[in-house]
C-alpha cells in the first residue's frame, strides 16, 4: 500500500461554505501536517475521511478501502481537541471499559503507554492537567495498535514542554514504517519539526501539498524597493504587502529571486509566513 489515505476531488457543500475538489495524500510511513486558517475546512475534511459525514463528491480511500462502511476502524486512532471521556473515570477504569467494547484493545500496551507518558492509572481524569489529558487521549488512541493516527489540533493550548513530549511520541510511533499520521494544527512550528509534507487548505480549496523540506527551501520572503519588485518576473510573486518605502513579497522560488535581484534581501519563509501572505492576497 503506497498511501494510508488518498482523497481525490472531495466536495462537501454547506449553506455558507464548501469544500471544493480537495486532493490529499498521506503516504504510508509518513507524517502529513494539515494547515489552514480557522474555517478553511480542515475538520470537515477529517470528518469526511473518517466517514463521519456524507460527502457531495469525490473519492476517499483509507487503508486501501474506498467503501466507508467497510474501512477497518480498529486500525485508526483518532485524537480530536474536544474528544473526551467521563471525567469521573480513571485510566484504570477506562481500560476496563475499552476492553469490553473494543476487540483490538491491548491492556498491556495501554499500561506501557501510561507508564511511558508518566500518567497515573488511578487519577481521576477531571483532576488531570490539560497536558496530562492530551497525553491520556493519545495513549487511548494508540492502545489498540492502529496503523493510522489522525489528530485535530492535538497540541493546541499546551505548553512547549508538553508539546515537545507529544511530538516525541509521534516520532516514536512513526518509527514503524507501516504507521502513518495526519495531523491538523495551527501551531505550524510543531509541524516544521515532525512533518514529512505539508498540505495547505485555504477557503475550502487545497492550495498545495508539498514535501516540507522542499516547501521551506523554495518559498522565501523578498524585501526590496517597489522598483526592484516591478522588475521581477510576476510568475515568482505570490503576494505582496507594502511597509513604508519597502515591499515584502512571498516568492515561490527563492533561489531564482536571489539570482535576479542579488542586492535584495530574501529570507526563509516559514509555514506561518506562507499562510499569512496567501490570506492577505485575498484581501488585496
Amino acid at each position: 500500500m503506497d498511501a494510508a489515505i488518498r482523497v481525490q476531488g472531495l466536495c462537501k457543500h454547506y449553506k455558507d461554505f464548501s469544500l471544493q475538489n480537495v486532493d490529499l495524500t498521506v503516504p504510508t510511513g509518513t507524517i502529513v501536517g494539515f494547515v489552514g486558517e480557522n474555517g478553511a475546512g480542515k475538520t470537515t475534511t477529517l470528518k469526511a475521511i473518517l466517514g463521519a459525514i456524507r460527502t457531495d463528491g469525490g473519492r476517499i480511500q483509507v487503508l486501501g478501502c474506498s467503501d466507508p462502511a467497510r474501512v477497518d476502524r480498529s486500525q485508526i486512532g483518532v485524537v480530536f481537541e474536544d474528544s473526551f471521556f467521563y471525567e469521573t473515570l480513571t485510566p484504570h477504569q477506562v481500560d476496563r471499559v475499552m476492553k469490553s467494547i473494543q476487540p483490538q484493545w491491548d491492556s498491556g500496551e495501554f499500561a506501557r503507554l501510561l507508564n511511558s507518558y508518566q500518567l497515573p492509572k488511578d487519577k481521576l481524569i477531571k483532576d488531570m492537567s490539560k497536558g496530562m489529558r492530551m497525553k491520556f487521549r493519545l495513549a487511548t488512541a494508540l492502545a489498540h495498535r492502529p496503523r493510522l493516527l489522525i489528530l485535530d489540533e492535538a497540541t493546541s493550548g499546551l505548553d512547549p514542554v508538553i508539546r515537545g513530549e507529544v511530538l516525541d511520541y509521534l516520532r516514536d510511533y512513526i518509527q514503524d514504517e507501516s504507521h502513518s499520521v495526519l495531523m491538523s494544527s495551527h501551531i505550524t512550528s510543531d509541524l516544521e519539526k515532525v512533518a514529512d509534507s505539508i498540505a495547505y487548505l485555504h477557503q475550502g480549496r487545497m492550495v498545495f501539498q508539498m514535501d516540507k523540506d522542499e516547501l521551506l527551501e523554495r518559498y522565501g520572503v523578498l524585501r526590496c524597493s517597489a522598483a526592484q519588485l516591478d522588475a521581477l518576473d510576476s510568475r515568482l510573486k505570490v503576494a505582496t504587502r507594502k511597509t513604508g518605502f519597502t515591499c515584502e513579497t512571498l516568492v515561490s522560488d527563492a533561489d531564482s529571486v536571489r539570482r535576479a535581484l542579488p542586492d535584495a534581501v530574501v529570507d526563509r519563509a516559514s509555514i506561518d509566513d506562507i499562510m499569512q501572505f496567501y490570506t492577505g492576497r485575498d484581501a488585496q
